[in-house]
């Protein structure tokens, strides 16, 4: 029994037009699924992706425009890594930044790949890591300005912080099965050495960079933070073993619920990092046709005969144009 990598990263944003417009016109991506947040349905959830919502290359935000801004800290999700096909990406992106007057880091060495780091317009951290030309079961998404060669291609990793790396690490390789691979510095200048874990046939989109930072205060979740990251099994039947086994291991873990476009289970490894262990299908066509994905506020079907409510609860999302 393994995990497969990561499924998807849930994050928070305060602006959702300006969020609309960073992740599809600037990165991208496309938006596969403009829906609502099943437990608060007065926000959107937003799901941007590969040209087919491929598991392992969707970051998702909750629209929560009254939060306030995330405080970093320790005991957090950090950043969300994406991988890009080598230098001639890099060097592609560097360019796009600069050209947009978006800070970023420089490419640098970790863990003897390039990468270069940067923010979204609230702060989000994201990194784009070289991935060697390694396989991409996704498929780019073409309508947009950015060359299909130098597209993002999924997930590379997530940083997690935590103040005790010997508290958190058992969990991630006794209980979920990980494998402690090595220790590197870290590559922000506030953060704290970092060391890798990998899991199911490791590799990009198989990974996740735990830093030990023991004397930052801890974070409080806000608009620019990661509120929660999700790993990938195929089915139902992989799920349940989870289940079992995390509950077996004393951690308190969720029923089973239904997402619609997959099936979902969460459970706490500290008090500040919250898990997902997600299913591959059904997927973001189940209600949508491939062409027309995103297009319209898409709501599963035990929401539908409230359609009209949560439609009049909800401001129409407007990107302006990336100049």
């Amino acid at each position: 029994m393994q995990l497969n990598g990561l499924h998807h990263v849930t994050a928070v944003t305060g602006q959702a037009g300006l969020n609309l417009q960073f992740y599809t016109q600037f990165l991208g991506l496309r938006l596969v699924k403009k829906t609502v947040n099943q437990d608060d349905v007065s926000a959107y959830h937003l799901f941007y992706a590969d040209k087919l919502g491929t598991p392992g290359t969707d970051i998702t935000f909750f629209d929560w425009p009254q939060t306030g801004q995330n405080r970093r800290g320790t005991d957090s999700i950090v950043a969300t890594a994406f991988r890009v096909n080598g230098r001639a990406a890099l060097d592609y992106w560097q360019a796009r930044l600069d050209a947009h007057h978006v800070e970023h880091s420089g490419i640098l060495t970790f863990a003897g790949r390039e990468m270069l780091a940067f923010e979204d317009p609230e702060g989000q951290r994201l990194v784009l890591m070289g991935d060697g030309g390694a396989p991409f079961e996704g498929e780019v998404w073409e309508r947009t300005e950015i060359p299909a060669e130098h597209a993002l291609r999924g997930f590379y990793a997530e940083l997690l912080s935590t103040p005790r790396l010997d508290y958190l690490a058992p969990i991630l390789t006794d209980v979920l099965g990980f494998r402690m691979i090595e220790q590197q510095p870290g590559f922000y200048p506030d953060g704290g050495p970092v060391t890798i874990f990998e899991m199911g046939t490791g590799g990009p989109g198989r990974e996740l960079w735990v830093a030990e930072e023991p004397d930052k205060p801890v974070a409080f979740l806000g608009a620019g933070g990661v509120h929660h990251l999700a790993l990938r099994v195929a089915d139902h039947a992989e799920q349940r073993g989870w289940h079992e086994r995390i509950a077996s291991a004393g951690l308190p873990v969720s029923d089973f619920i239904d997402r619609f476009y997959f099936q979902s289970i969460y459970f706490r490894v500290s008090r500040g990092i919250l898990f997902e262990i997600a299913t591959d299908g059904p997927g973001f066509a189940s209600d949508e046709s491939l062409e027309t994905l995103g297009e319209s506020l898409a709501l599963p079907p035990f929401l539908e005969p409230k359609r009209a409510q949560i439609e009049a609860g909800l401001k129409p999302i407007t990107a302006p144009r990336l100049s």
